[in-house]
């Protein structure tokens, strides 16, 4: 990224090795929504100059000699939320935040991200994990934001055993929202998106109902094919602002609303007096950046491994060549209707 809505190539130094660090060069790469907010609506400020990317596998080249547990030639998984571990807000339980507001998240924030010929973890030995070998590098790297952003979004919904959960956005992340919410044993999950292969891939993480938006208002539907009666849950990953409105006017009363999406644009969000029970009605509605670190890795990677989850279905465009990033973050801006997630190997 040179600047706001300006995307190039750019020479830079190496990145240096801290004594608790690792420079690692990436295997397989993923461009990300996120990205195209950073650059082309500008939603976390001025930057220029900064190298994009948050979501790789990579194979490390150099350790810190503090580092304990990877070496030189190991295959990684990089999450994109890297946290300072030793932080008072990583020792309150909230590592997303070590330093102030997402400061968790360094890469294409503040810091430069993973698309380039080598890019530097801090705090290897808590914020890398080892890729399987029974996993191919362009499936470990969905570990590194679309699963655990989009199962982030089911924890923090508390989704139980036979709840019904609606699920509004079912892009890339919105889809492992819906897995997630069927792995915790969601009983009804609506599925709320446009997209045809989107749909399909829906339907074959657990969803049972898909609402188009575009067929009409998917509170009248959801309510309609409910029974008039209020979902359990509302996972927000995709939208706008107004999808807040929207969750309000399905959710039951003691309700959870789990945002999980980035809100790249826009000043507040529109809260309904009378659907949030003019403020008594115990819903409750919460954000959260997905967690990072090693734990979280190695945990979601053995579902990968022992193939309780298959996140082949989201890699729809795969390329080969450092050179087809530009293409990714192209494809991940205009969103086309084959379209689910884009991967480049290196």
């Amino acid at each position: 990224m040179l600047r706001l809505n300006e995307v190039g190539w750019i020479e830079k130094d190496r990145p240096a090795c801290g004594p608790k660090d690792a420079i690692v060069r990436p295997l397989a790469v993923s461009p990300c929504t996120s990205d195209v907010h950073t650059v082309y609506e500008g939603a976390i400020g001025e930057r220029f100059n900064l190298i994009l990317g948050h979501e790789a596998v990579g194979q490390v080249v150099e350790v810190g000699s503090l580092v304990k547990d990877f070496k030189p030639g190991d295959t990684v998984i990089i999450p994109a939320i890297t946290p300072d571990w030793e932080s008072v807000e990583a020792q309150m339980g909230l590592s997303q935040h070590s330093g102030g507001m997402l400061c968790g998240w360094k890469f294409s924030n503040f810091k430069d991200g993973v698309f380039a010929e080598f890019f530097h973890v801090n705090e290897a030995d808590g914020n890398m994990a080892l890729l399987p070998k029974n996993v191919t590098p362009e499936e470990g790297v969905m570990l590194s934001d679309m699963v655990p952003t989009g199962f982030h979004g089911a924890d923090n919904a508390e989704v139980a055993y036979g709840e019904t959960v609606a699920v509004i956005g079912i892009g890339p992340v919105g889809l492992m929202a819906v897995a997630g919410a069927n792995l915790r044993g969601a009983g009804r999950i609506f599925a709320v998106g446009s997209r045809e292969v989107c749909q399909e891939a829906a339907k074959k993480y657990g969803a049972t109902d898909v609402v188009n938006y575009k067929q009409g208002d998917i509170v009248q539907q959801i309510q309609e094919a409910n029974s008039k009666k209020p979902v359990d849950k509302v996972i927000i990953a995709g939208g706008d602002l107004a999808s807040f409105e929207q969750a309000l006017k399905i959710i039951r009363p003691g309700g959870i609303i789990s945002n999980v999406n980035y809100l790249g644009s826009g000043d507040y969000i529109k809260i309904s007096r009378l659907d949030w029970g003019v403020g008594m009605g115990h819903i409750r509605i919460v954000g959260g950046l997905m967690p990072g670190g090693r734990k979280n890795m190695e945990y979601l990677s053995n579902l990968l491994k022992y193939r309780k989850l298959d996140v082949s279905i989201l890699l729809t465009h795969r390329y080969k060549g450092i050179e087809h990033i530009e293409k990714g973050l192209a494809l991940m801006k205009d969103k086309p209707r084959d379209l689910i997630k884009p991967v480049i190997t290196i």
